[in-house]
């Protein structure tokens, strides 16, 4: 089978995380990455893309701004939101 070399620019925790993780398996660490990448578009394929969750979520500053007030002024709960999280006593 032919192979491709590909690039990627990834952080030095990641970097360090990878290496890690081959070492303690005794993995190549282009095989660690070939498998992850096989992994995740398999997942892509077979899980229906509204319940993937990201591995990171990216934010406008005005957006982050909404974030950081709401979790400073949090709204009171509605009725229904009671509700839901009394739950049910039987079950």
């Amino acid at each position: 089978m032919s192979t491709v070399q590909i690039s990627a620019h990834i952080s030095q925790t990641t970097n360090h995380e990878l290496e890690r993780f081959a070492d303690a398996r005794g993995l190549k660490k282009g095989f660690v990455i070939e498998d992850a990448i096989l992994h995740h578009l398999q997942a892509l394929r077979e899980v229906p893309e509204d319940v993937i969750v990201p591995v990171r979520l990216v934010v406008s500053p005005a957006s982050l701004a909404k974030v950081v007030e709401r979790i400073e002024r949090p709204r009171r709960p509605t009725a229904a939101m009671r509700k839901l999280m009394k739950g049910s006593s039987r079950g």
